[in-house]
């Protein structure tokens, strides 16, 4: 895998939409964490968000060890039985099991949902205390120490050690957009996170774009930033601008030990579209594939409005202020469906 460490980023695309070789990969920047050069690390992800919207990050401090042992503990919880999974699906906070199919991403081009499956774990937040009546708070739900003995302690942990990284890279996007390196830092926006621990898996399926399989839909992020870590099957896609007709897909390849960073909607939102927020999908190739993500989203009451750096008298904001968790929560209910669906299997 190639990495690029120069601020010009290129790619060889194409629009054949049968499924490919593997020719058009998309050539990414690579930010180093523990870079001294911060000025370098600041140009490259600029770039970067005004290019594609997604970059690598490596020199992140989880270590190689410690990501095995999370998806090889992934790997347990897709490998239960399904009436297993079931007793642990999805609440209405968003927390636990999602079947094969529960997602919708792309509705316009989708015949049916996306062919893969996941489990949602949050912030853990006790049921008696106020703040679990917040959306998106609250318990998670766990599978038992008997069923799965090291599992709860492992992404606990790895939940910890990602927001750490997340917020190592929140420094950069706020140089990057001319601000105080703590600005997402401050309580008001990053005091009480909404972050997301979300574990996938793919089925074998082969996706066929041009009759509307795919293992998921297009869409582009809700919230703030998304850390991905994938195995080593090749999957994913992004399509630099929406609005081309035909519309060009370019693989990320994985790349061992890093995470792929991309943009969310909220940080799109906050930048005046300066920075974007990439359309992508994920195409199955017939091979297995796992990937955990880590959705990173401010607090509920954060109003994300355009920032003072990203507007002017020519420039205008291009969207109303939102509060955080008004987004998140209408666009958790436009894409997942009804629990009331699954009724039957939890009898």
């Amino acid at each position: 895998m190639e990495s690029n460490n120069n601020p010009t980023t290129t790619a060889t695309t194409t629009t054949d939409e049968a499924f490919p070789a593997f020719s058009n990969v998309s050539v990414l920047n690579c930010i180093d964490l523990l870079t001294s050069d911060i000025q370098k690390s600041v140009s490259l992800l600029k770039q970067a968000c005004l290019d594609s919207g997604f970059f690598y990050v490596i020199n992140h401090g989880i270590s190689q060890d410690f990501m095995d042992e999370v998806f090889s503990q992934s790997k347990k919880i897709f490998d239960l039985p399904i009436n297993e999974k079931m007793k642990l699906l999805r609440n209405e906070k968003n927390r636990g099991y999602t079947p094969i199919l529960d997602e919708y991403l792309d509705p316009v081009n989708q015949v049916n949902g996306d062919y893969k499956e996941g489990y949602y774990i949050g912030i853990e937040v006790p049921e008696d205390d106020p703040e679990a009546e917040n959306p998106f708070y609250g318990p998670n739900i766990w599978p038992t120490t008997d069923l799965l003995p090291r599992w709860r302690h492992t992404m606990e942990k790895y939940h910890q050690e990602a927001l750490e990284v997340a917020k190592k890279v929140a420094r950069i996007i706020a140089l990057a957009l001319d601000l105080d390196a703590d600005f997402f830092d401050k309580p008001e926006i990053a005091g009480k996170p909404i972050a997301t621990l979300r574990l996938l898996h793919y089925e074998g399926r082969v996706s066929n774009p041009l009759e509307g399989i795919y293992g998921a839909g297009a869409h582009s992020d809700f919230g703030f930033i998304t850390l991905l870590a994938t195995d080593e099957v090749v999957g994913l896609q992004i399509c630099k601008d929406r609005h081309a007709n035909p519309q060009i897909w370019e693989y990320v390849s994985p790349l061992k030990g890093a995470f792929i960073v991309n943009l969310g909607d909220m940080l799109e939102r906050w930048s005046n579209c300066f920075f974007r927020s990439t359309l992508h999908r994920v195409l199955g190739n017939g091979h297995e594939r796992y990937s955990i993500a880590f959705f990173v989203e401010p607090s509920h009451e954060c109003l994300v409005e355009c920032l003072p750096s990203c507007k002017s008298e020519t420039n205008p904001p291009k969207f109303p202020p939102v509060k955080c968790v008004t987004y998140l929560s209408q666009r958790y209910k436009d894409t997942h469906a009804d629990l009331s669906l699954y009724q039957n299997h939890q009898d």
